[in-house]
Formats: C-alpha cells, structure tokens, sequence
C-alpha cells in the first residue's frame, strides 16, 4: 500500500506541473525577448541572438560546443593536481578521463572510477556539474529544432543554437535544479565542501566518511537525466538519498522535464492532443514496465518471496522497483539498488527499458525527439498499408525523410548488438564478468545498451577498467548520441523546407488513442525485432533455467 501511495503521489505531482512548466518551456523557446544576463553570454561568445541556422549550421555548431566541452573536461580532469580543492587526489588515468569526459559530454554519465577517491570538488562543480546542465539543454534544443521543422514551412531556418542551449539553462534547468537543491538539503542531503567527516561508532572507534557538495549535484544529475553520482554508491548512499521522501523528489525531477515537453510540443504545433497521444504512450509503457520490475522483484522464487539482494531497506522493494524503472526508462542511469541483483527478469525489465530507446519518457530533450522518429516511422507504415503518401502534422514524408527517422532508429541497435558481440568474442571478457552464462551476458549486454543510449546505469559484476571497455564504451556513448543527432536535424531542415499539407480523407489523424496505439506497437515491434535473440540468451534464458 505504501508502494501505491507513493505512485499515486508521483503522478498527482507530475499532473500538477504538466500544464504550467509545459507552457513556461514553450514561451521559453519561441520568446523573443532576452534576458539581461542572457545578452551579457550572447556579447562574451559574439553571438547574435536574432539570427538564425540552417539545419548543417545547427548541427556544427551542437557538435563543436559538445567537442570542446570533451576536450576541455579532459585536460581539466589530466591537470586536476593544478586545481584548487584537488585533495591530492592526483591526475585522472588517461583512460578514465577519456572516458568520463565523452560520458558527461554525452548526457550518458557512465562512471567506471570510484569519485570520491578520483575527483576533486573542481573537477565536480566546473567540469562534471557544468556538463550536466549543458548536456541537457543541447538535448532539448535538438528536439525543438525538430518541432520547428515541423511548424514552419518554405524556410532552411530552424533557430539558433547558442540561443536554445542557453535559454535551456538559463530559464529551465537553472531555477528547477536550484529549487530542488534547497528541497533535498531540506530531507538530509549533505551539502558541504569539505572532503570528508570524521566519525565515532557506538564502540568509541573512528572513521572518516566522504562527503561533498551532494545536494546541488544530485539536483542536477537528475533534473537533467544525467545520472553520474558524486559518491560511489549513486542515490544508494546515504548522503545522496537518505529517505523514502527524498527519493520520491528524485525520481519526480528524472520525470518532469520529459513529461511536461510533451505539453510544450503540443503547444508549439498547436494542438495539445499530439503531445497527449505521446505522452499516453510513454506513459503507458512505464507503467507497464514498471509492473513487469516490481511483480519480478516482489515475488522472486529463487528468494523465497520478495528479493531484497542490493536494496536499501529504507527504500524497500517498491522504491527500488519505482526508481529502476524510471532511471532506465530516462536516460538518468543513476540507481538506489544494484541492478545486478535483480532477478533474471526484474534486471531484464531495466534492459528492456534502454532497448525500448528510452522513449518512457526518456531523457530531457531526446525522449521527445526519440518518439517523434517513431510516430514517424508508425505514420509511414500505416501509410504503406493504405497506399498513400504519409503525412505528419501536415509534411509529407518521402524517401529522404525516412531514411533519417530510419538512421536514428538503427543506430542503437547497431551499436549495441556489435559491440556486445565484439565483447564477448574477445578472450579477455570472461575474465571481467563476475558471472558466467545467461547472466554474464546480460552484464555485457546491460553495459553497451546504457552507453549506446547514453543511460550510465550498468550491472556491478562487470568491470570496464580494461582499455577496451574504455574505448569500446566511450565510442559507442560518442556515436549514440550524435548520429542521432545528426540525422534529426537534418530531418528538421527536410521538414522546415516544405510547405504544409492540409489534411485530406486518406490522411491518418493523429493525436488519437488508436495513433497511440500504433506508435506504442511500433516501439515494441521494433525492439522485438531487434533484440528479441540477444534477450532470449540473456535474461529469459535465466528467467526460465
């Protein structure tokens, strides 16, 4: 019962601010006014706010801002002993760096070091936190770049993208983060700049424990869907996540973002019943999934009864269960129980989460644009079958522009099975896996499915120190994020140059429950397709032995 209420609230929270955040980030976007400090940024880059890209522009100028904030979280991680509130931590291994830097990057926040022993605070709050409020908003500014190319038409503009990026920021992700600091600093998140605290046990003996700056970074880390943790143990810790209310306000903030675009998209195209068709979608995927994990968990036979391996009791089986199932369902990957620990299809239901491409309601900004490639792609497959040119919120939708819904649908699943399949043929990968068999699959499996899809999430009996891991992940979190990106842009400018159609007898009508249904099928089928060998060998082959 207490599991139920605790949903029950979520979603009374989350309907709360559907409507106003909605509309506050669709004014945010089509504003034609700037704020004070906003003209001070455009002035310092020499950015001229009125103008506007073309598509290849828009798409240069993400992946130039996203390179340099690679590079530059690389040296600053490699000149950490030259930083102040270092702690002698010493310079960050070459491989880690690379691969903690396209991580954050990449919104994805992989972490394969321990962070309260490898960085300091200033490589937290300037590099890794900065990351985590960029990486947000450039997702959320590719997504109405794509919403643009839908409302406008006869035009090679889809807006400017330091202006998104900033506004992202400045009015978004800035005063929600802010405020849901000072609430977790109010349930008992540690806030503190010191590097550790000295403590006296019940037998007179002392320890010391690491703490940091944790409240503004797990504000962040969540709000954005990032998901990297600046203690070891994630939002298990203590510090980071110390009871059942802050783990309510955690997993609401992984959600509100997603959920409320849906309300933007709406307003942008002007009709809410096209982002109410997504987000009935999305929300009924994580509630589905969100029942296979928690049943799975709740009644485990090779536990006799409920599994508590790797859960925090303050939490119990329904908080763990309830944030899986949203970390996974984002793009968040930050976790308050080990994945790894769950029964074979408890664990395989936050697998399947990812596979889905994280479209429920997936991260901030690309959850959006992740479900409107396949509403895309669910339009062209009812139009095959009724023999007409498909049509969406009035573009047509021909040969050039499938071929990039189909790019950005295909590159995960790529990515994923290739890399898993070159992990495993690889002699040194049994030595990595802590298990054997269908499981020590599914850690590998787990691991190129959160990078891929830019999650960071991962099942503990894995370890990715090795330099191929390192690589091998780094690339796949690399070009996850930004082919995808690519081609919805270039989808965007497609759209932006054509002229609206207006709606005839043999166009599907969209913003319906049964268009709802179709585009859920169609995730389904696609993940089915694809994935269906690779989890046969895995979690169900588990399941079942």
């Amino acid at each position: 019962m207490a599991g139920l209420l605790q949903v029950l609230v979520l979603l009374v929270l989350l309907a709360a601010v559907w409507r106003p955040l909605g509309d506050w980030m669709a004014r945010v976007y089509t504003d034609e006014r700037d704020w004070g400090v906003e003209r001070v940024l455009y002035r310092i880059v020499r950015v001229d706010p009125r103008s506007e890209q073309r598509a290849s522009t828009y798409a240069v100028a993400i992946l130039a801002f996203s390179f340099a904030g690679i590079v530059l979280l690389y040296l600053m991680q490699r000149l950490q002993t030259l930083l102040p509130w270092s702690f002698d931590r010493g310079a960050v291994e070459p491989g880690v760096a690379f691969n903690t830097a396209i991580s954050f990057v990449t919104n994805t926040n992989w972490q394969s070091y321990v962070p309260e022993t490898t960085m300091g605070h200033t490589v937290q709050l300037a590099g890794l936190a900065v990351q985590n409020f960029v990486s947000a908003a450039v997702g959320m500014a590719v997504a109405v770049a794509l919403i643009r190319g839908f409302v406008r038409s006869r035009t090679e503009r889809l807006g400017n993208a330091w202006v998104d990026i900033v506004r992202g920021c400045t009015r978004i992700l800035l005063p929600i983060a802010t405020l849901a600091a000072v609430a977790l600093v109010a349930t008992g998140v540690v806030m503190s700049l010191r590097s550790g605290v000295d403590l006296v046990g019940p037998d007179g003996g002392s320890s010391t424990a690491a703490i940091a700056p944790a409240a503004s970074q797990e504000a962040i880390k969540q709000l954005g869907t990032n998901g990297g943790g600046i203690l070891n143990a994630n939002s298990a810790h203590p510090f980071e996540n110390p009871n059942p209310f802050s783990n309510l306000i955690e997993i609401f903030l992984m959600l509100v973002i997603p959920v409320a675009m849906t309300r933007m998209f709406g307003q942008m195209v002007g009709s809410v019943r096209q982002g109410v068709s997504l987000l009935a979608v999305m929300g009924g995927l994580w509630g589905v999934m969100l029942a296979v994990i928690w049943s799975a968990e709740a009644t485990s036979a090779s536990f006799a009864g409920a599994n508590l391996e790797g859960k925090e009791v303050r939490f119990g089986i329904p908080g763990s269960a309830l944030f899986a199932n949203t970390t996974t369902g984002t793009s968040t990957g930050a976790v308050n129980s080990l994945h790894d620990s769950y029964s074979a299809f408890g664990g395989g239901g936050t697998l399947l989460n990812m596979l889905f491409s994280e479209m429920t309601p997936g991260g901030v900004g690309a959850g959006l644009y992740g479900i409107l490639i396949i509403a895309i792609i669910a339009v062209f497959l009812a139009g095959l079958m009724v023999g007409r040119t498909p049509e969406y919120l009035g573009k047509r939708l021909g040969r050039r522009e499938v071929t990039c819904a189909v790019v950005v649908t295909l590159t995960m699943p790529a990515l994923v099975l290739l890399g898993t399949g070159l992990a495993i043929a690889l002699p040194g990968t049994g030595d990595a896996m802590t298990n054997s068999g269908p499981h020590g699959l599914s850690e590998v499996f787990y691991a190129f499915a959160s990078a891929a899809n830019n999650n960071g999430s991962a099942f503990g009996g894995l370890t990715v120190t090795s330099g191929f891991f390192q690589t091998a992940l780094g690339i796949a979190m690399l070009l996850g994020r930004f082919l995808p990106i690519v081609a919805v842009l270039a989808l965007a400018g497609l759209l932006a140059r054509q002229p609206r159609v207006a709606p005839s007898s043999g166009t599907l009508s969209t913003g319906t429950p049964l268009f709802s249904v179709l585009v859920a099928g169609t995730i389904v089928l696609v993940a089915a397709i694809t994935f269906l060998p690779a989890l046969a060998l895995s979690p169900i082959a588990e399941g079942l032995a």
